[in-house]
């Protein structure tokens, strides 16, 4: 009797399998049939050159790659590298714009003066008037000697430095020492270095892991360390100089390099006409050929034809025209022309600019403006569509950009650094008699302190400003210390003046009337910006106007 080996028992096992699988079917159609069914998804339309399948999640439409910003550049190139590649012909064309086209020298001086106007003085902090005399009266005599080439004086460098900040957007100082046998008050000068000087293309590593870009020279910690500048400016045409690409390496100690950082991370300045160039010298081509085409129409004034004449039956031709009275003729007030028989006139009609001249200029110069930092009516001049309240406006939003570029650009990366070069080297060639230098090392900035009050602005309605800054002062909102420091003046310089006025006036037995009411009302003039009877403050108690 044989006993029953594996083998035969598997078909049993496997006879087993087939009816679980099926119940397990069976038991997954009827969760199907019972679970929710699901809805279908739309069909897309596909497009050509886009995925078949497509996600309808709602993003970022700026960061997308669509038909519509195709133009718009993604790269990710930092603001120095660009600087590097494109500097040296944004500088130049910047400068040619300034140099040649109207609008573009108009924004430069309406953003020099404003900057700078008439010069950023100082305005020393120290209690002791003695010493403050003689620092306001040393610094008054040095300002006429510090340009190392002897065209300006202080305040005219800064006027200067404005300028190059405008074109190619940043501008070197250098600290010049010199010696007492010099004859200056104080032994020290300044020189003014363009850009062009310092070479964006130079850049190398250094074996000392440092590293040389734009021809700044760093630390392997990213510190300035020197400015490698050209000895002579790189754009001299005189043959000797051409050749002469000579470099020397200035410490950074003895340079500053001014200029307005847009990013951060920026080394080299750009031109403040970068955003509006390109609209600006499109338009000046545009204008330059609409006057053009305008000048050869004009050259054209009469025509004259005539019919089926033949050069035999012509009696001026082929003679000369000294020979022939009336062959030429000339168009004069109240002429009268006989013509031959056959001849006609026919007086030339060019074509007129037409009615969209004037709004395509009026726009092209708006966005011009605004890529330059002025306003409009400062680069152009134009007043017509102005009203009090829209220029004023205009001019506050001009002169919150203002001042933060006289803070933080002129005022800070300039005239802080000079104040403190030319306090150090006074003090350590005893230039001040007041105080000695073993003072002055135990507390400099006790005598360094020191307050930069700017230029004044000049409103449209002055009568208004007044009585603004009368109240303020009056009701202890502000002192008169900042109405004056506002317009430009130090205010201890003006009480000492008034003062002596007064000792003057008084010795002289001269009396100075003085009004009662501060509330004085400006007549109309009948001009634009004339005062209208929502202008005028109402008058004070016990005072009459007269309507």
């Amino acid at each position: 009797m044989s006993r029953p080996t594996a083998k035969k028992r598997a078909p049993a096992k496997s006879a087993a399998k087939p009816k679980v699988a099926v119940a397990r079917r069976a038991v997954s159609r009827i969760q199907r049939k019972a679970a929710p069914a699901k809805p279908k998804r739309a069909a897309t339309k596909s497009v050509v050159g886009a995925p078949a399948r497509r996600t309808f999640t709602r993003g970022m439409d700026a960061g997308k790659t669509g038909r519509r910003l195709t133009a718009i550049p993604t790269n990710a190139a930092a603001i120095n590298t660009q600087i590097r590649k494109y500097g040296k012909n944004v500088v130049a064309r910047s400068r040619y714009l300034a140099l040649n086209n109207p609008y573009a020298a108009m924004a430069k001086e309406a953003y020099v003066s404003a900057l700078v106007g008439s010069g950023i003085k100082p305005s020393p902090l120290i209690k002791d008037s003695a010493i403050r005399e003689e620092l306001n009266r040393v610094w008054r005599l040095s300002t006429d000697e510090m340009d190392a080439d002897n065209l300006s004086d202080f305040y005219g460098m800064q006027a200067t430095i404005a300028s190059e900040m405008f074109e190619a957007g940043e501008c070197f100082v250098r600290f010049r020492s010199r010696r007492r046998e010099d004859g200056l008050i104080v032994p020290m000068q300044l020189q003014l270095l363009p850009s062009e000087m310092l070479d964006t293309g130079h850049n190398e590593v250094l074996p000392t892991g440092g590293r040389i870009e734009c021809g700044i020279e760093f630390s392997p910690i990213g510190a300035r360390v020197a400015y490698w500048f050209y000895r002579q400016h790189p754009g001299e045409y005189d043959a000797a100089v051409m050749g002469n690409r000579e470099k020397t390496r200035v410490p950074a100690e003895e340079v500053m390099h001014l200029f307005r950082p847009v990013r951060a991370g920026q080394i080299r300045g750009i031109p403040h006409t970068l955003a509006g160039m390109v609209t600006l010298a499109m338009l000046d081509l545009y204008d330059d050929a609409e006057l053009e085409r305008k000048r050869v129409a004009a050259l054209f004034g009469a025509f004259v034809t005539r019919d089926g004449v033949s050069d035999e039956e012509n009696p001026f031709a082929g003679t000369a025209e000294s020979d022939v009275d009336g062959g030429d003729f000339s168009l004069e007030p109240g002429a009268v022309v006989d013509l031959s028989p056959g001849q006609d006139i026919k007086f030339a009609e060019p074509a007129d600019v037409g009615a969209t001249y004037e709004p395509f200029q009026y726009r092209a110069l708006l966005r011009a403006a605004a890529g330059f930092g002025t306003t409009y009516a400062d680069m152009t001049g134009d007043l017509r569509m102005t009203s009090y309240g829209s220029i004023r406006a205009g001019l506050v939003g001009f002169r919150r950009r203002i001042e933060a570029q006289q803070h933080h650009v002129m005022i800070f990366q300039f005239c802080r650094v000079v104040w403190k070069l030319w306090f150090e080297t006074a003090v350590l060639n005893a230039v001040f008699k007041t105080f000695t230098a073993t003072l002055y090392v135990a507390d400099p900035l006790k005598y360094r302190d020191v307050k930069w009050i700017t230029p004044k602005w000049e409103w449209i309605d002055p009568l208004k400003d007044r009585q603004a800054e009368k109240l303020a002062v009056d009701s202890g909102f502000k002192s008169r210390s900042d109405v004056i420091e506002a317009e430009g003046y130090d205010p201890e310089e003006v009480d000492a003046r008034i003062k002596a006025d007064q000792d003057r006036a008084a010795g002289l037995g001269i009396t100075f009337i003085q009004l009662s009411s501060s509330i004085v009302v400006a007549p109309d003039d009948g001009d634009s910006f004339g005062t209208d009877q929502a202008d005028i403050a109402p008058a004070a108690p016990g005072v009459t106007v007269d309507e």
